[in-house]
């Protein structure tokens, strides 16, 4: 059987691409999430997915980075995979399947690539935010708590909790702006 997974990094971006090829590619069951690729542990559809393939099954999807976005990750998913007796395939990226030696090395390959173009990404993100902070221009993110709500609403005899509950935050953020 073949299976789907499909990722997208927002709320807002459409899954509708991804999944028509999955469909188009004869995938009789689609697993879909929109979820940040950085990390496979939170991705719930993703660990559904390699739960419910089983033993001459193919996991497919789009391109590689819908999968894994660093090498790590990719190579624990493969092996997963792997111990099911799973295979792997990845449609946009003609080669990169586990059904030969030049497919699994492909997948290292595109998997370091993937990785590196992500650490040069977040390179380039600190230098500019350094050479911001240098420059006066960067204030960081603004908060999003106001801590004199809160501590009026302290002062109006409410507890953390129900502070908490009210502002639609955490008892923890609440007894850190009362502490500050």
């Amino acid at each position: 059987m073949l299976v789907g997974y499909g990722r997208v990094s927002s709320s807002g971006q459409s899954l509708d691409i991804q999944n028509e090829a999955l469909a188009g590619a004869g995938c009789e069951k689609v697993f879909a999430e929109k979820m940040s690729g950085r990390s496979a542990k939170d991705r719930i559809e993703l660990a559904n997915a390699l739960d419910f393939v089983r033993d001459g099954d193919t996991l497919v999807v789009t391109r590689l980075d819908r999968l894994a976005r660093s090498v790590g990750d990719l190579h624990q998913i493969i092996e997963k995979l792997a111990v099911k007796n799973v295979g792997f395939r990845c449609l946009n990226q003609s080669g990169v399947d586990t059904d030969s030696s030049t497919g699994k090395l492909m997948i290292g390959i595109l998997g370091a690539v993937a990785a590196f173009e992500n650490d040069i990404r977040l390179e380039r993100q600190r230098e500019g935010i350094a050479k911001a902070k240098a420059a006066g221009k960067y204030r960081g993110r603004p908060p999003t708590i106001d801590p004199q709500a809160i501590k009026a609403l302290r002062e109006r005899g409410l507890g953390a909790s129900q502070i908490a509950r009210e502002m639609g935050i955490g008892r923890a953020s609440v007894y850190r702006a009362l502490a500050a």
